[in-house]
């Protein structure tokens, strides 16, 4: 089996990558007080090291007093944890690594099962994190202009700390999901509506605001899902011409690359084709794209946190769809969160060396 097109280069504005292979953003909570520590620097710089092409960061929290659900989530605001953040940039380039933080609100929340909660309540767009499930305030048309001043804040400072580019978080059901999502955003004002496009109003501002705060030259990538961690099965957009009537409009709007995320990436998307995800937003934007979903594992991310490992597999399938062209770039979460050295294992056609993964690794920043 060869993945020599995965250790093509890759060039897009001010993203110039030596590999198709990007670390997936992944939730860590090793930052106390929302604040990167060293440890945090020196996990990312492993993984520079170990030949990752593009590394996206765990989810960062922007400047809203309720953005995050938990303490040990880090802020991408404030000094101390900028600072940080330069300490992790900085490693990175020095390891010859490209790097993006995920910039993050998460919305309407379930509280943290430490007990610690934000000093104000969770917003979002109808104070509902799920159908029934009510556990915050409806944001007012203020809290929705300064919450989008602050996605361009922080995208303003990656740019500014010398970060190669931003993801934008909307999927998985945080703040942006929730906007698009009709049983959770019932609001019958500008960002409303029953139409999924309508929907897309909040979403659409946030990337025109990051787009302004950081030039037509610098690459911005969104994260997107059809899955909600309460319902796996859910899509928002049921067929080809929903998923080109939802996605086109946040491209034209100043999206460069859609991560398509989903469980497992070789499920198709839709009946009567095998693309997945990523292949269908590539098909109907013309977009590149990123694909995810228990790339390089047995198992999938989520049965991780229910204390299930996963045992190496094969990468032939992953190859097939990247050599036919359904996406761009290959986002790998646990692999690389097991083992820095996946990436260069991988090029160098070391399988055998390749390691599985264990519920252990999420309670550790691995450095070997």
């Amino acid at each position: 089996m060869s993945t020599n097109n995965l250790f093509s280069p890759f060039n897009l504005k001010s993203l110039n990558l030596k590999n198709r292979i990007v670390m997936a953003p992944m939730t860590r909570s090793f930052s106390p007080n929302g604040v990167p520590t060293d440890d945090v620097a020196s996990y990312y710089q492993k993984r520079a090291e170990g030949e990752v092409g593009l590394i996206l960061s765990e989810g960062t929290v922007i400047n809203r007093p309720s953005s995050s659900n938990d303490a040990n989530v880090p802020h991408f605001h404030g000094e101390a944890s900028l600072n940080g953040w330069k300490k992790v940039i900085d490693g990175v380039h020095a390891a010859g690594g490209k790097m993006g933080p995920q910039i993050w609100h998460m919305g309407i929340m379930d509280n943290h099962h430490s007990g610690w909660v934000p000093p104000v309540p969770f917003e979002g767009p109808s104070g509902l994190n799920r159908p029934d499930f009510r556990n915050g305030v409806t944001m007012t048309e203020k809290d929705i202009e300064n919450t989008i001043l602050a996605f361009g804040q922080a995208a303003a400072d990656a740019k500014r700390l010398g970060f190669d580019t931003v993801e934008i978080h909307g999927a998985h059901g945080y703040l942006i999901d929730q906007f698009f999502r009709a049983e959770t955003n019932l609001r019958e004002d500008i960002y409303g509506g029953k139409t999924l496009p309508e929907r897309n109003r909040f979403a659409i501002e946030v990337i025109k605001e990051v787009r302004k705060q950081v030039g037509n030259d610098f690459a911005v990538i969104m994260r997107f899902s059809q899955f909600k961690p309460s319902d796996y099965n859910y899509k928002l957009a049921k067929n080809p011409q929903e998923l080109e009537a939802w996605l086109t409009p946040l491209v034209d709007a100043g999206v460069d690359i859609i991560h398509a995320s989903q469980r497992r990436f070789w499920e198709p998307e839709f009946e009567d084709s095998d693309l997945n995800f990523a292949g269908w937003a590539k098909k109907v934007t013309g977009a590149p794209t990123i694909t995810v979903g228990s790339v390089g594992l047995s198992g999938d991310f989520f049965g991780a946190f229910a204390g299930e490992s996963s045992q190496p597999t094969s990468l032939e399938e992953l190859n097939r769809r990247f050599d036919r062209g359904d996406f761009d770039l290959v986002a790998v979460g646990r692999p690389l969160l097991s083992d820095p050295n996946w990436t260069a294992k991988i090029k160098a056609g070391k399988t055998d060396q390749l390691k599985g993964f264990s519920k252990e690794a999420l309670g550790a920043l691995v450095l070997e």
